[in-house]
Parts: C-alpha cells; structure tokens; sequence
C-alpha cells in the first residue's frame, strides 16, 4: 500500500527547496526595480531643479528695476502751458540730468544725446502726463523717477562686465563714469519692479511689461470656460447617463479620447479656417482664442466628467430610483452633486493645460506688438505664453531676464491652479 503522506511530504519538502533557491534571485530583481525607480524619480527632479533653478537664475534680475531720481526744473520756455500735451519734455530732462555732469557741452547734440541715453525712453512721457495732470508745475522744480535706459540697467546689475575692453562693451568708459557719478551721488536705486505686471508690451526692455497678456490670458479663459464648462458637463451626461449603449455611442466616444490627444496646432488651423476665415471673427481677439481653447478643454472635461459619474456608487441610483424619483432627477439631484468635486478637478486642470498653450494662440495671431490690455474680449491681445514667445524672439539682451520671469509668472499661475484642483479633490471628495 503506497504511503500518501510520506509523498505529500516530499512533494511539500522538494517545493520548499525550490522556493528558498529561487528567493535571492527574486529579492534582487525586486532591489533592482527599486533601484531603477528610486533613479528614475531622481533624475526627474534633477531634471526639474535645473530647469526652475535656471530661470530663477535668470529671470530673478528682472524682478528689479534701476531707477534715477532727478529734480527737474520745468522751464515755460520749454513746455508753455498753451501748448500741452506738446512741449520740450526731452530737453527739460537733458538740463536736470546734464547738470551733473561737467563733460558734457550743452552745445554738441551729439555729447547730450549720448549723455541723456542713461534715461528710459518713458521718461518724458512720465513728466508729461506728470504736467498734464497738474498744469501748475510749469515753472517750479518737480523730483522724478524715472527707469533707465536697458543698458545702464545691465550695468547695475552687473550683466556688463566693467573689465571687458571697450571697444567690446555697450558702454564707453565715459559713460560708465557718467553712471556712477548719479549712482554715487545716491541718485540711482533698484526697486521691485511693479512694471513687469502693470506695465503692458514695449519695445523698451526696461518699459515692457505683462499686463497686457494678462488680461488677455483672463479673457481667453473666461470664453473658454463659458463655452467648455457647460457644453463639456452636458456631452458627459448625456453619454454616460441617457444614450443608449450601441455601436454609434462607441464611435463618439472613441473619437472624443482621440480629440484629448490631437496636437493643439491642429485646434489652431481649425480655428484660423473656421472662425476667422469663414465666420470673419476679429484676427487676435481673446474671443477667438477663447473658443479655440475650449475646443481643446472640451474633450478633456468630457472624459474626466464621465469617469466622476461611473465613481459614483450604482447604490445612490437604485436608492433614488426605489423612491420613485426619474431618471433625470436620479441624475441632476443626486448623482451630479456628488460628481462635482471630480468634475471641478477636470474642469481647473483643462483650463490650467489651455493657459500654457501657445501654438494655436499663435495661428490666430495673438502674437501681435498689442501696447495696451483690452478692454473687452473682443479687443486685439496677447497671453501669457505668446508674450513669451514674443520677448523670447527679441534681440535686445534685456528681453532674456524678462523672458524667464514671464515664465516663472506662467509656472504660478499653473502651479496655482493645480493646487486649487488638489484641494477642491481633497475637500470635497467622497470615499465609498
């Protein structure tokens, strides 16, 4: 008779042999995958640090503006009050800031022109608005502040390395030396620089600023939200809660997950085709911009509102439906609230994806040199990532440090949005 046990034994002795040989090979294929993913997520943070660290390396400069204080003496010889908003605002200055300097001849255009290349561009127009608002500074002595030219703004920051040879620098020796004759006298300072969001687009480095962008970037998101947000959320509902189950639903839905992949060039040729080309919608306009977006946001806001109606339990339908209440009403008084939170977690993180967006806002050409914030979305603008791309394009040197902090301003606004998602996800998120 065959003892059962005793095989059972061996066959339970031989297995564990076989399992304890192969436990090392296993345990350092596991220390392997641990190791590979400990240096993947390493290198993707080393990868990030060098990327924020170098636009804050860059960009940081920005933040500061060199400014020169001058008492100006408003002489009515040069800006008679009969004659304004006209008037010798860029000799004014040249006197007050010449006055200083004792190598200048006042007679040479050329020397007070290149003396008076240490004051921005905007200077005279700050002190004609100065004296159009209060016409009765004509003839008294007014202190103004006022940036400087780009160059001497490089100079003290020390982006123009003084030890350079001369005939390599931007500035001569003289004019470093006119520099620092203001910047010992303390007439020279570097305040935060409120104008990098006040101010709008310039072609002066030191005058440029995002406002502009800014409210166009508003305006586009706020069409684009108007649009998406319902159209999007009904789309969702109707797919996911009321049509039926066949072979056409499939195909929209199908075609809705591939519109989330299409590249956004493509949303940008639609749109310069349909809504401006046909429809004759006004070129650079928010307006289009916003709707161009939303037609990128939608898919996004369909998907992600679908998959917060399936979390909600088939319990709380049945419950609701046990109670006599339709369909429509298991849907819109007691499945969509509980979605909510899903889909408002979707709906800011479609919207944080179209506020980075820059090739479709370029084929419609809200790249344009746009010197003011509109007013209206139906008004000529810029955003945010095509204002980048539009400084990034400069040739002027100052426009790089500008160029970073533009894109350190986008980052927060992204990063903000992002951390508005994660907590209305956390806050209000239901666990079954």
């Amino acid at each position: 008779m065959t003892d059962i046990s005793a095989n059972h034994t061996g066959l339970q002795g031989t297995s564990s042999d076989v399992v304890a040989a192969g436990l090392p090979r296993r345990n350092r294929k596991q220390s392997l995958v641990k190791t590979f993913g400990i240096l993947a997520i390493g290198f993707a943070f080393l990868m990030l640090f060098i990327l924020v660290g170098s636009l804050v390396l860059t960009g940081y400069k920005a933040f500061t503006q060199t400014h020169v204080t001058l008492d100006v003496f408003i002489d009515p010889e040069a800006v008679p009050a009969d004659k304004l908003p006209r008037g010798g605002f860029n000799d004014v200055l040249a006197s007050a800031l010449i006055s200083h300097f004792s190598d200048v001849d006042m007679t040479s255009r050329t020397e007070v022109r290149a003396a008076t290349k240490i004051l921005s561009n905007g200077a005279q127009f700050a002190l004609r608005d100065q004296v159009v608002a209060n016409p009765g500074l004509i003839g008294q002595t007014v202190t103004l502040t006022v940036p400087v030219s780009d160059t001497y703004d490089q100079l003290n920051k020390d982006l123009i390395d003084r030890d350079t040879p001369e005939q390599n620098r931007l500035l001569s020796n003289a004019e470093i030396a006119r520099f620092d004759i203001l910047k010992d006298a303390g007439m020279i300072t570097k305040p935060l620089n409120t104008g990098l969001i006040t101010n709008a687009d310039s072609r002066f480095p030191e005058l440029a600023g995002l406002r502009g962008a800014l409210v166009g970037s508003f305006w586009a998101l706020l069409v684009c939200f108007v649009i998406s947000f319902p159209l999007g959320i009904g789309s969702a509902i109707y797919l996911e809660e009321f049509a039926p189950k066949n072979k056409i639903s499939d195909f929209i839905e199908v075609n809705i997950n591939n519109l989330a992949a299409v590249p956004s060039v493509v949303f940008g040729l639609l749109a310069l085709a349909v809504f401006i080309g046909w429809f004759g919608m006004p070129r650079s306009a928010p307006i289009v911009g916003g709707m161009t977006l939303a037609l990128m946001t939608m898919p996004t806001i369909i998907i992600a509102t679908r998959a917060a109606l399936k979390a909600v339990p088939p319990s709380i339908r049945e419950a609701a439906m046990g109670v006599g209440a339709s369909q429509q009403q298991v849907v819109f008084h007691h499945v969509l609230p509980l979605a909510m939170p899903g889909i408002l977690t979707g709906t800011i993180i479609g919207l944080a994806q179209a506020l980075g967006e820059t090739a479709p806002l370029l084929l419609i050409g809200m790249n344009a040199f746009i010197t003011s914030a509109p007013d209206s979305p139906f008004q000529a603008a810029t955003a945010l990532p095509t204002q980048i791309f539009i400084w990034a394009d400069s040739p002027e040197r100052g426009f790089v440090s500008r160029t970073s902090a533009a894109i350190l301003v986008l980052l927060a606004f992204l990063i903000t949005m992002n951390a508005i998602a994660i907590f209305l996800r956390n806050k209000f998120e239901r666990k079954w």
